[in-house]
């Protein structure tokens, strides 16, 4: 599961999309290799990506897997080789002494993918509008909440070209956010956004879903859509009315076409790559050694940059509230488990997670122990107070039997009052190494007397029970692009967060619910995550996060796993790769170029 807001934001769009969607979904009746042949003369990049996208609208999207790396282009950008902040859509940026007031200057000339132009209007409706719009449930607005009260930013027009940002109160990531959220078409949109349905919603809330004609959707990135098939492939053109060119004058993106093949399985994806169908490949730990073998004949290369910035854990349902018929979303017998940090702790001290990293992930891959990325200047080590978990059974069957829990005549794990410790872990199906870790959580809680059933769906559905009907036990899964910034995972930690999934609130939109219930712990976190935003000084920003990371590995709402490297496999045709850890091999796709 990836968050959805600001790990979209500064990360760059489009190079997400080549990072996320280089993991596939079901192989199709059609042939990829048969757009290679039909579109020989036409310089283009067939990638592959796990599943299909859930929405074409931004604003509403839940999916790691989307298009709008694609098709948005961000005002500001992160450069993934320096980290600097660079113009993209917007020329230049001000920012006022106290650092509460930006104005921003958009690019001249610019225009959407149907050449209209884009103007101040567009961003100011993009905030005012969608954003902010406390109708509008978009997780976006969660990482722009600011201080105690929540405040969000203003956003005004100064002229065409400028817009002027402020805020009450300090906030230090504020540049990299308001840069880094893709803007939305004001022509094509604001109707839909003003208009009140039967229901009560506004329309925007049904716009640009699926079902809609490709064509229609507008963007300002460097492609446009120009067919969907579903649960097959989309396929992009270049945006003719993008805004890059070269020192020449001439127009980028290089590369005219994307073919987007939609195949639901990291073996199928691999089988697909080794074949010659795809041009890249997000290398799977059960591919690494097959593939290396074949580099030089198959004429490619295996990028390494090392851990990768996403996450992998298992984090266990610990809401109480009930739904709109007043039923609970959690057994109740099953949350008095859960809820108990002795409990996610003997968990996670039952975890083999060397073994899993070496069979799992055939040794490509490192223990995690903090959402905060190893290579983050805010990643707080076990020297300093990150409480780490290795593999410890006894020490594990030691603090159940603390926490009130015995074993039976069986050998198996009961609680106090003889209710047999029973889960189901929820993952999706996507990812070989995630019905791989899933075995072997399964056969290490039984090693404790904890009899653990799996349940694995396709992804969207998979997020569809995590995120709107609220029933399951238990899920393994992960986060992706975290990157440098903490406050990147705001939505995850702050309590009204639209990510805050092991104990997720109302949402805008969904039936009500009763009797959620916030621990002191997470009301902690939270502060912590006001803080960290509201103080400039980086040294007392560290400080606030490391304290958070030691709550949080304490509590352990998420029982960290092991992270994989970021391997990707990319054919040699492909001119001016910079393959970064942060960006990948693609994050400079304008300006690449293809070969015979």
């Amino acid at each position: 599961m990836k968050s959805p807001s600001i790990f979209f934001a500064i990360r760059r769009f489009w190079l997400t999309l080549i990072l996320t969607s280089a993991t596939a979904l079901t192989l199709t009746a059609c042939n990829p290799a048969n757009f290679k042949t039909a579109a020989a003369q036409v310089p283009q990049v067939v990638t592959a990506v796990l599943s299909e996208p859930s929405t074409f609208n931004y604003a509403l999207n839940e999916s790691a897997y989307s298009v709008f790396g694609f098709i948005y282009d961000s005002l500001i950008n992160e450069n993934p080789i320096t980290t600097k902040l660079e113009p993209a859509l917007a020329e230049s940026w001000e920012i006022s002494k106290d650092g509460q007031r930006i104005v921003i200057t958009l690019r001249e000339g610019i225009k959407w993918s149907d050449g209209k132009p884009m103007t101040a209007d567009d961003v100011v409706f993009t905030y005012n509008e969608i954003y902010l719009n406390p109708k509008i449930p978009t997780s976006t607005k969660d990482a722009l909440r600011i201080g105690d009260k929540g405040s969000l930013p203003k956003v005004k027009k100064i002229d065409e070209r400028r817009v002027e940002f402020s805020i009450l109160e300090p906030f230090a990531p504020f540049l990299r956010y308001v840069g880094g959220i893709p803007i939305m078409p004001a022509h094509a949109l604001q109707e839909a956004v003003r208009t009140i349905g039967s229901d009560g919603h506004s329309k925007f809330l049904s716009t640009w879903g699926t079902g809609t004609d490709p064509k229609q959707i507008v963007g300002n990135g460097l492609y446009v859509m120009e067919s969907y098939v579903s649960s097959q492939r989309v396929i992009f053109r270049r945006n003719p009315y993008y805004w890059r060119k070269d020192t020449q004058g001439n127009p980028q993106p290089y590369i005219e076409r994307i073919v987007w093949q939609i195949i639901e399985s990291t073996e199928n994806q691999l089988i697909s790559f080794r074949s010659g169908q795809l041009d890249d490949l997000e290398v799977p730990p059960e591919g690494f050694s097959l593939l290396k073998r074949e580099e030089k004949r198959g004429k490619f290369k295996i990028y390494n940059g090392g851990p990768g910035t996403s996450t992998s854990f298992i984090a266990f349902n610990l809401s109480k509230a009930k739904n709109s018929q007043g039923k609970p979303f959690v057994d109740p017998i099953k949350s008095s488990w859960f809820n108990k940090k002795e409990f996610r702790q003997a968990i996670a001290y039952a975890l083999d997670r060397e073994t899993m990293k070496t069979n799992a992930y055939r040794g490509l891959g490192e223990l995690q122990n903090s959402f905060v990325y190893i290579k983050s200047p805010y990643f707080l080590t076990p020297e300093k107070g990150l409480k780490v978990y290795n593999y410890e059974p006894d020490k594990s069957k030691k603090l159940l039997l603390q926490a009130g829990f015995k074993y039976n005549a069986q050998n198996q794990l009961v609680d106090a009052d003889g209710n047999r410790v029973r889960f189901t872990i929820l993952t999706n199906s996507e990812r070989k190494v995630r019905g791989d870790m899933a075995s072997q959580i399964r056969r290490d809680l039984g090693n404790i007397g904890i009899q653990v059933d799996l349940q694995i769906l396709s992804f969207n559905s998979y997020l569809e029970k995590l995120k709107v009907t609220h029933n399951w036990d238990c899920y393994l899964g992960g986060f992706a692009e975290g990157g440098i910034e903490p406050h990147g995972a705001s939505n995850i930690w702050r309590i009204a967060g639209a990510s805050h999934a092991f104990n997720l609130g109302p949402q805008p939109g969904d039936p009500p619910m009763t009797g959620r219930e916030v621990s002191d712990w997470e009301k902690e976190i939270d502060s912590l995550y006001i803080k960290g935003a509201q103080v400039l000084d980086e040294n007392k920003r560290k400080e606030i996060y490391d304290q958070y990371q030691r709550i949080a590995s304490e509590q352990l709402p998420f029982i960290h796993l092991v992270e994989s490297l970021n391997l990707q496999a990319v054919r040699d045709r492909f001119q001016g790769i910079q393959y970064t850890a942060l960006g990948g091999p693609f994050w400079n796709l304008y300006e690449l170029k293809v070969t015979d």
